[in-house]
């Protein structure tokens, strides 16, 4: 998944934001500005159109007008979310990479929080609290909470890493790729992870993740069959060990969503 990163391999203070795209014409403008309204302001926004049937290419392609740190790529297939990732990861520069949503926003400052608490724990991947909105942005949830720290251990069982929070430090985690699999995200920060690091929780609202009801964790069934599934078929799992992290998995899920 990853190899060493020389240093110098990567603009040292520039972050790369990592950005899939698919069916969100109608959201990823409020998206991007809350990008560009960052505090931090050495950034690159990768945004992957997947093949969208709607107009998200070409409204990306306007914001590239407004403003030049926001780019386009655009696929010629559609490929899904680990080949969109890994589309854009081909072509970061920066050491720090941060993973958006097309649909969730982020508070001004939270690329200036996360870089400097990864510093300070000197951590390879970092994430954050945040808080789930409705679908049109009017109505805010409660605070999500999450531990200081997970190994890759805990975070088989766990629930507490939401993409649009996770910053990684390639100085740390190498280079690395995403997985073709359901939940490529979660697979890549246990991959992260398996050689002994531990992830730096830092228990701050710094996002907001708008819940729809088409988006694939909203089919609980069929996530929690894949969670299953990277278990057994991914992480090579015993079947006692695999109930038991699914357990727990499950327990932190309930807690999670338990009120809105």
């Amino acid at each position: 998944m990853k190899r060493a990163s020389p240093p110098g391999e990567f603009e040292d203070d520039l972050v790369s934001i990592i950005t899939p795209a698919y069916r969100t014409a109608h959201l990823i403008g409020d998206t991007i500005r809350s990008v560009i309204a960052q505090t931090y302001p050495r950034w690159e926004m990768l945004i992957v159109e997947d093949c969208s049937p709607d107009d998200t290419g070409q409204v990306v392609r306007r914001w590239t007008g407004v403003d030049s740190r926001v780019k386009l790529i655009a696929l010629e297939r559609n490929g899904g979310p680990a080949a969109a990732r890994n589309a854009a990861l081909e072509r970061a520069r920066g050491r720090w990479i941060a993973f958006l949503d097309s649909d969730d926003l982020w508070l001004p400052r939270k690329l200036e929080t996360s870089i400097a608490w990864a510093k300070a724990q000197r951590s390879p991947l970092v994430y954050t609290g945040y808080r789930r909105m409705s679908a049109d942005g009017k109505r805010v949830g409660r605070a999500i909470n999450v531990p200081k720290s997970l190994t890759y251990r805990q975070l088989l069982g766990n629930t507490a890493i939401a993409t649009s929070t996770v910053l990684v430090d390639r100085s740390v985690a190498g280079d690395f790729r995403m997985r073709q699999t359901y939940y490529d995200d979660f697979d890549g920060w246990l991959r992260i992870l398996k050689g002994g690091h531990r992830a730096a929780g830092l228990n701050e609202d710094l996002m907001r993740y708008r819940v729809l009801s088409g988006s694939v964790s909203r089919n609980k069934i069929r996530s929690s069959l894949q969670v299953w599934r990277a278990y057994r078929k991914l992480e090579r799992l015993s079947l006692v060990r695999s109930a038991w992290c699914f357990f727990r998995y499950a327990m932190h899920n309930l807690m999670k969503y338990s009120r809105f």
